[in-house]
């Protein structure tokens, strides 16, 4: 690792993320009139976000930078490929494949359990063992929207409190077992083959994360997780559909158990992705 690399992430460890976290929350949920539309245009011009592709382009129509941040694409911005799995997202492929028995690859040198990204017992997270992964980085120029890769049925939803660290590809490489450290949601689901799991993972400045069939899930920020069980509702979302969202950008991570999938050939870790592109085909 390189060492500016290093020292920018070794300072993440002494930095007040939670502090820093809650008062980015704040901000961007008010709605501050002139200085919100000043912040907002400032965001596009820093990081160039396409807002011909928004739903409304207007920056002034945006009350606050929360509703800039988790606006909607217009009608056909984002087409469905014709495939079985597509692209949950648009952002990075920051790594995807195989799982090592129980461990998911992050960056050289490091790796996960399932059973840490999951917060949960050793018998849950077997489904999983010699599965695949795929982990998918939002910048913050991104659309931050979560779609269903695959028609499902969902089953349960965890919040697992942890760390924010920064979720950007240089402290995926600096941080051991990211993903499994910071604060996440867990949403497990029942597709036409089997099991699947999306986790959106929380970061630093990432003020909350919410669900289309729960709301903002955090805050609040309690010390021990937090568990829904759905499987007597019958929440169905059809492939392509919205699931959740990220105020700011963050990380998604989808497993799969094994025998699943083959991955879109054309993908390749670095490689740039967007919502409703092919992800993979169905085996079997």
């Amino acid at each position: 690792m390189p060492l500016p690399e290093r020292w920018a992430v070794a300072a993440q460890y002494a930095l007040p993320k939670q502090a820093l976290t809650r008062l980015a929350g704040a901000f961007a949920s008010a709605r501050l009139g002139g200085l919100t539309q000043a912040a907002i245009r400032r965001f596009v011009a820093r990081y160039g976000v396409d807002m011909s592709e928004a739903a409304d382009p207007d920056i002034a129509g945006y009350a606050s930078f929360n509703d800039f941040f988790t606006r909607a694409l217009r009608t056909g911005a984002r087409p469905l490929a014709h495939a079985d799995y597509v692209c949950p997202v648009d952002g990075a492929i920051s790594q995807f494949g195989a799982i090592q028995r129980d461990q998911i690859f992050q960056a050289k040198g490091h790796a996960y359990s399932t059973r840490a990204l999951l917060a949960c017992d050793a018998r849950e997270a077997a489904a999983f063992d010699h599965g695949q992964f795929a982990t998918l980085y939002l910048s913050p120029r991104d659309y931050h929207r979560i779609h269903m890769p695959c028609a499902g049925r969902l089953q349960r939803m965890v919040h697992v409190p942890g760390a924010l660290f920064s979720v950007n590809p240089a402290t995926a490489r600096g941080v051991p077992g990211l993903f499994a450290r910071n604060e996440r949601v867990v949403c497990w689901f029942d597709t036409a083959r089997g099991p699947l799991v999306l986790v959106l993972v929380g970061a630093t400045i990432v003020g909350s994360m919410a669900t289309v069939w729960h709301g903002v899930v955090n805050p609040p920020r309690p010390a021990q997780p937090r568990r829904w069980d759905y499987a007597g509702q019958a929440i169905e979302l059809a492939q392509g559909a919205e699931m959740g969202r990220f105020l700011l950008g963050s990380t998604v991570v989808l497993l799969w158990p094994h025998g699943t999938l083959r991955f879109n050939p054309g993908w390749a870790p670095g490689g740039a992705v967007r919502m409703g592109e092919a992800l993979g085909k169905a085996l079997g």
